[in-house]
């Protein structure tokens, strides 16, 4: 018998740990975002959560286990990225992940796009997400280990009614994650995005809130349902822990096959 095929690997058990990192997750506030950010903090990583409603993330902090802070901040301002990006370092240190989960979506059709209403788009879902992957990046590759999770969407894939700036916005992740993976994966840093079905969450209120037409989103899918939070947990610390460390410039669309059909 080869002893070499006979014999068994036990996996780390440290593969999928994400404690003592310090990760920072924008539009925590609700939705996907919350649920990341308390994931990480439950995972034992030190989280710094951003988003705009400042009493949301008062209340992230005092609900739960877990080295947490919060700024309060809206990433899409230009002006002030400076600055915010000194205040995410600040307590913890500069982050060695970053989860890119604010969103908007106007929902404005084609032809009642403003380009206010596709600016703030853009500035939102693809902007802020690379700028703020650039100022940290240096710090990430000084010690040659990073993770950055963008969010997709079905939307990168797939042109919805009424979604035409939010989609070109995450068309544009896609391929920004492409090149981010090409332009630091070499230093350490891994950049992927998840891309998620049809979830709960404010973003979503008006797919959910017409039961007709969640249920044929249900039914569009392999599995048979629309998303629930849950659902987001493995893959989030697939792609922010060690466990992801030879995957980069990927998307993994979390949507229950709803792709694959």
């Amino acid at each position: 018998m080869n002893s070499t095929a006979a014999s068994s690997v036990a996996p780390d058990p440290a593969l999928f740990s994400v404690a003592g990192r310090v990760a920072c997750v924008t539009g925590a506030s609700s939705g996907l975002g919350r649920r990341a950010a308390e994931v990480l903090a439950g995972a034992g990583a030190k989280v710094i959560a951003v988003a705009r409603r400042a009493e949301a993330l008062e209340a992230f902090c005092a609900e739960g286990p877990g080295a947490r802070a919060a700024v309060a901040a809206d990433v899409a301002d230009p002006v002030g990225r400076s600055a915010l990006v000194d205040r995410i370092a600040a307590p913890f240190g500069a982050p060695d992940i970053l989860v890119h989960a604010a969103g908007l979506n106007t929902r404005q059709g084609a032809d009642e796009v403003t380009p206010e209403g596709w600016e703030a788009t853009l500035a939102v879902n693809l902007s802020a997400p690379f700028f703020l992957s650039q100022a940290f990046a240096p710090a990430m590759a000084e010690k040659g280990w990073g993770r950055i999770v963008n969010f997709a969407s079905l939307q990168s894939f797939r042109a919805f009614p009424g979604g035409i700036a939010y989609g070109a916005s995450k068309g544009g992740v896609a391929q920004m994650t492409r090149a981010m993976a090409e332009a630091w994966s070499g230093r350490g840093i891994t950049a992927n995005a998840i891309a998620p079905g049809f979830f709960p969450t404010e973003l979503t209120a008006a797919v959910f809130s017409d039961e007709a037409r969640a249920a044929r989103n249900a039914a569009q899918t392999c599995i048979g349902r629309n998303g629930v939070p849950e659902d987001l947990d493995g893959p989030l610390l697939f792609l922010c822990s060690e466990a992801s460390r030879y995957v980069t410039g990927q998307i993994l669309m979390v949507d229950g096959g709803f792709t694959a059909k």
